[in-house]
């Protein structure tokens, strides 16, 4: 068997992301209460004690929310680079010293048979990353959480076989919305959040023809929706010549199991 995953839930109030093989079990980030992620894993018929690990992208709370209780729950180690640990350990509690894990940004962790290689985002955390996912020469990028695709994260992330990239807001629903000008102002900067056109844009630069599917992840509940960032993205690729399988995310409903072919 090749990579499977679910993207368990993906928006503003929580996320988390499952992907496994044969032999190993991944979870990034655990964004939701302890009680959702254990009904989200049985939604999918995935037995959260089995995980290998968890990998952490950041520390703001719709990523961290339910890490230290899941991770205590079944004794789990966390991964995550070192400016995080130090932002988000007041806010997990108590871990024993064999849950804490350090993987650096920019940099590739063998898990069982997956190469997971992290790589920096521009986003306002104090020192974000996300993953490309490699086995047996497939290839899943996770990225979410970024104000700009800069030429050096498309690198990284091309050519792969599926991507949960974010579409995070539709720009005139964001400058329309009830929203202070400060928080529309961080939303709309490089260190925010990327909108549906430019999700659009850096696509068309870095799919190929391995690539399978896309899933359009950490929607705004506020200044964007689900047929409208489809639609967008969608109109981008096409004005493009490019045709593409575009899926949906949830924030409290998993993506089925997908097999990466």
């Amino acid at each position: 068997m090749t990579m499977r995953f679910s993207v368990l839930a993906s928006g503003s109030t929580g996320n988390a992301f499952y992907l496994e093989t044969n032999k190993t079990r991944l979870l990034v980030d655990a964004g939701l209460s302890g009680k959702q992620l254990d009904r989200l894993f049985g939604e999918i018929h995935v037995d959260p004690s089995k995980l290998s690990g968890i990998l952490v992208t950041h520390e703001h709370s719709d990523h961290i929310k339910g890490l230290g209780i899941i991770a205590r729950k079944y004794n789990l180690p966390i991964y995550a680079n070192e400016k995080t640990w130090h932002a988000m350990d007041k806010n997990i509690g108590e871990l024993s010293l064999d849950q804490k894990f350090h993987f650096d940004t920019n940099s590739i962790k063998t898990f069982g048979d997956i190469d997971v290689e992290s790589f920096s985002v521009s986003h306002d955390a104090v020192d974000p990353m996300f993953f490309t996912f490699h086995h047996r020469n497939k290839k899943v990028a996770l990225v979410t959480d970024l104000g700009y695709v800069s030429e050096k994260i498309k690198k990284t992330i091309e050519g792969a076989n599926a991507y949960i990239f974010e579409a995070n807001h539709d720009v005139s629903m964001l400058q329309m919305g009830r929203y202070p000008w400060n928080v529309k102002r961080r939303i709309l900067g490089d260190s925010g959040h990327v909108s549906n056109e430019d999700c659009g844009l850096a696509l068309s630069e870095i799919i190929s023809n391995k690539t399978e599917r896309v899933y359009l992840a950490h929607l705004s509940k506020d200044n964007n929706m689900k047929e409208l960032a489809r639609m967008s993205v969608d109109h981008v690729l096409r004005e493009r010549g490019i045709q593409l399988n575009l899926f949906d995310t949830d924030p409290s409903t998993p993506t089925p199991l997908y097999e990466v072919m």
